[in-house]
């Protein structure tokens, strides 16, 4: 309706200049508005943005082609690529349109492009409405193969098994830290991490109610429930507190339940119809989820990369130090490090580490390289691009 009426204005607007120039010539109103008519013509059907959109749609398919005559059908989808190019967008772009949704609009054309050569089946923690769909969609764009999952564990295996290209797992909050059981299924998995994505977190109370006064219980993931527990003790002081396997269960249990509330975000609040009675409660104002890309194969190098990885030290004094020191003497940044117990013995510990750059970097293979003499147990997670939004 909106851009109906746009369209509307916008062509009065065109034959008012045009009627101004009868007070000039008559033949200039002539030619002026025979000019409009042209105009309008060619933006009514004959787009040449939407020529190029179908002109490289139909490039995607000969190269689909090409790499399923050859045996390469497993590898469409390129993260190193992806990103080298929605970072020359960014570089390229002079506005007045933001980086985000420029970068928003050449993904959803990339992964419309990809859909052509072969479909990607995306796994992520369900149930639809939650915020890894939004993640997962955010990544690989609303033309892949959306496939919600009700655990974690369902996610890795879903890809284990070839039922699915990439997956995508919490692995982080900025509030509450790490996801514990991504962490362990990390530990264990074949897979690769061959990509992140960062999603901005904003929590909103859903519910059919129209007061606070009538709340009686809140549903949400207990990662919600606990970036929202200050608001909670404001606001709502009495109502029972509920742990849910996902938001999006917590807001289906909400919209049947007389005095329910669930905590959510916005994709469950228009999957499930639910108004929202308070919107941006969580306690961090900067609440941010990371999540990590998994797959079947590496990355290749981008430029800016980032590699995952996983350590234990032998048990001596100073053998984290030990550990650590390659990276540094090798010149390579660490952006996060990250405690989690070992499960085959106990009170023993691993390490989750990022640094920046690629491993096949060679201060990174340097560093690399050194820590795997000194290190009780290593693992490589993956190389990835870091995340481009």
């Amino acid at each position: 309706m909106a851009a109906n009426q746009f369209n509307f204005g916008l062509r009065s607007y065109y034959f008012g200049m045009a009627m101004l120039s009868w007070f000039i010539s008559p033949w200039m109103f002539m030619a002026m508005s025979a000019g409009v008519v042209l105009v309008l013509y060619r933006r009514e059907f004959h787009s040449d943005v939407l020529a190029l959109l179908n002109e490289r749609a139909r490039c995607a398919q000969h190269v689909g082609e090409i790499k399923a005559k050859y045996g390469e059908f497993g590898q469409v989808y390129r993260p190193e690529r992806e990103a080298q190019v929605l970072r020359r967008i960014q570089d390229l772009n002079a506005g007045p349109l933001p980086d985000e949704s420029v970068t928003f609009f050449f993904r959803e054309v990339m992964s419309a492009c990809l859909s052509l050569e072969n479909p990607l089946g995306v796994a992520f923690l369900g149930p639809l409405g939650t915020f890894s769909e939004s993640a997962a969609v955010k990544h690989f764009g609303h033309a892949a193969r959306l496939l919600p999952q009700q655990s974690i564990d369902d996610v890795f295996r879903e890809v284990e098994a070839c039922h699915a290209d990439f997956a995508v797992v919490p692995i982080e909050n900025s509030t509450e830290g790490a996801i514990g059981r991504t962490l362990d299924l990390l530990m264990t998995t074949p897979l690769k991490v061959c990509g992140e994505v960062v999603v901005r977190i904003h929590q909103h109370l859903l519910s059919n109610e129209t007061s606070l006064d009538k709340i009686t219980k809140v549903y949400s993931h207990a990662q919600s429930l606990a970036q929202c527990h200050e608001w909670l003790n404001r606001s709502l002081p009495n109502a029972q507190r509920i742990s849910m396997g996902s938001n999006a269960q917590a807001a289906q249990f909400a919209a049947s339940e007389p005095g329910a509330a669930a905590i959510a975000g916005e994709a469950a609040a228009e999957r499930y119809q639910l108004p929202k009675l308070a919107t941006s409660i969580e306690d961090e104002p900067n609440n941010t989820t990371r999540w990590v890309v998994l797959g079947r194969q590496d990355a290749s190098v981008s430029g800016r990369d980032k590699t995952s990885l996983i350590m234990s030290a032998h048990n001596r004094t100073g053998a984290l130090g030990t550990l650590l020191a390659p990276f540094s003497e090798a010149g390579v940044s660490m952006t996060r490090l990250e405690s989690r117990p070992a499960r085959h013995t106990l009170w023993e510990y691993v390490f989750f580490v990022d640094i920046e750059g690629h491993q096949s970097d060679a201060p990174v293979a340097k560093a690399l390289a050194e820590l795997s003499q000194r290190a009780a147990y290593l693992k490589i997670l993956g190389s990835y691009p870091i995340a481009v939004y």
